[in-house]
């Protein structure tokens, strides 16, 4: 049995770009922080939930961006999302959050679901 330790620098990082569009979106929801987590879904096991909050649960990692962003990580899933590096890009016409996690081994086809 192994046992893992994270640090907050080693769970998720977030670009500048990214940091950005979750300060709009903090603003026009008028919540006050951002919660990132995991549900069950999809044909291979799991997607993300990006929401706005008032608060995280009480177990999980609490992490300021650059721009005071108050980003919430859930621990329950958190050696499934440890390493992502959350990016906002824009593909042609559309801008979309683009979550690189190195701890995926399958996707389905349309990209909902993961599996790790």
């Amino acid at each position: 049995m192994s046992v893992e330790t994270f640090s907050i620098d080693q769970v998720v990082s977030v670009t500048p770009a990214a940091a950005e569009h979750f300060q709009r979106q903090l603003d026009k929801k008028q919540a006050s922080a951002i919660r990132i987590s995991l549900k069950e879904s999809g044909c291979t096991g799991f997607m993300y939930v990006i929401d706005e909050v008032e608060a995280g649960e009480a177990e999980d990692v609490l992490i300021t961006l650059g721009n005071s962003v108050t980003l919430y990580v859930d621990t329950k899933h958190l050696s499934a999302i440890q390493g992502t590096v959350v990016d906002y890009v824009t593909q042609g016409l559309n801008k979309n959050l683009v979550l690189n996690n190195p701890n995926v081994k399958d996707a389905c086809g349309c990209g909902e679901s993961f599996s790790v």
